[in-house]
């Protein structure tokens, strides 16, 4: 037991491994100054300052491009491709926008996720953010998704057992 009291600090002390660094890191001190504001001065609220959220900003997404894509129509096909789970590209255009609000009961049933591949402001992340209606879309560039599965158009649903429109 004595051993384990002894071991526990030292492999506390252990040094930081960088996994992936991309160069866009940001300090984490913003995020904290309100709490240490709060702590130093209890009855005095803190002045709310907008900290840089760096990837978490949605503005910093924009705009989503995913070149060779573009909105058009999809001949259905089927693929040999095991995919676990179902998943659809998607950007902010009309047509994507009439198709999802056309297809989201499927593709809730399928438990689809989608990758919003074109976006050009905050409003094109808003409207699509109200058209999912609880479906999981998240902003992606699928260029090379696109390339591997011979697509070239959007909106399309990929699924274990092939590619539809």
């Amino acid at each position: 037991m004595t051993v384990a009291c002894v071991l526990v600090p030292v492999m506390a002390r252990a040094d930081v491994t960088v996994i992936y660094d991309s160069g866009n890191a940001r300090p984490i001190a913003p995020f904290l100054e309100v709490f240490e504001s709060a702590d130093e001065n209890p009855q005095q609220s803190p002045v709310p300052t907008r900290p840089q959220l760096g990837a978490a900003d949605p503005e910093a997404w924009l705009p989503i491009q995913s070149p060779g894509l573009t909105p058009g129509p999809v001949q259905a096909r089927s693929h040999d491709r095991p995919f676990a789970r179902p998943f659809f590209l998607i950007g902010s255009d009309v047509r994507s926008r009439q198709w999802l609000q056309d297809h989201r009961d499927r593709l809730k049933e399928i438990g689809a996720v989608g990758m919003l591949v074109q976006a050009r402001t905050l409003d094109d992340l808003r409207t699509m953010a109200e058209l999912a209606d609880g479906l999981s879309i998240m902003p992606a560039t699928a260029s090379d998704i696109a390339k591997a599965l011979g697509i070239s158009h959007y909106p399309v649903l990929i699924s274990a057992h092939g590619i539809e429109q």
